[in-house]
């Protein structure tokens, strides 16, 4: 997810993006947890979107 795209969000499709988020890397995390995750990788792209998301929300809300 590039930042473009996350800045043209609004704050409540944000923070339902970052809901969402959090609930892939808890999948993820469970996956790699019991061995069945084939890209480990996708840990830590979903750890810097919900960063990402995070950002943009604080530089929002100011």
């Amino acid at each position: 997810m590039k930042a473009n795209e996350i800045r043209s969000m609004s704050v409540e499709e944000l923070q339902s993006k970052l809901v969402d988020l959090k609930k892939d890397l808890f999948m993820l995390r469970m996956q790699h947890a019991t061995n069945h995750l084939d890209n480990p990788t996708k840990i830590s792209a979903t750890r810097r979107d919900i960063a990402r998301v995070l950002t943009v929300l604080s530089e929002k809300k100011n």
